[in-house]
């Protein structure tokens, strides 16, 4: 995703040099990663912590996380508690959903 993100703002920012393109693409490319990395870390210390491993709960403190790197890299505080809230709630709503079967489009009927 960061490296389909790096070549889109590439393409719309047009660069002034090559070594600043191939500068952007790695840390959108670099940032995006470390989100992931960050996230499953994250949620995976938490299950084994908590020691309830399917909750959504632990998401939400993935998704928290990886948000607020977003405000440490950013150097915002705001960007970092919205962050945090946007994405651990949407994490922590997606894993509740999965698991107990929400559905928010129907299937097409055949």
């Amino acid at each position: 995703a960061g490296l389909v993100g790096s070549a889109y703002h590439i393409v719309a920012f047009q660069p002034n040099s090559a070594l600043e393109a191939v500068t952007r693409a790695t840390n959108g490319t670099v940032t995006m990663a470390a989100l992931g990395a960050i996230f499953g870390m994250t949620t995976c210390l938490s299950a084994q912590i908590r020691e309830k491993p399917d909750e959504g709960l632990n998401y939400f403190f993935g998704g928290c996380a990886s948000g607020i790197f977003l405000g440490v890299r950013t150097h915002s505080y705001m960007t970092g508690t919205m962050s945090c809230l946007a994405l651990g709630t949407i994490a922590g709503l997606t894993k509740t959903g999965k698991k107990e079967g929400w559905t928010f489009v129907a299937p097409p009927r055949l």
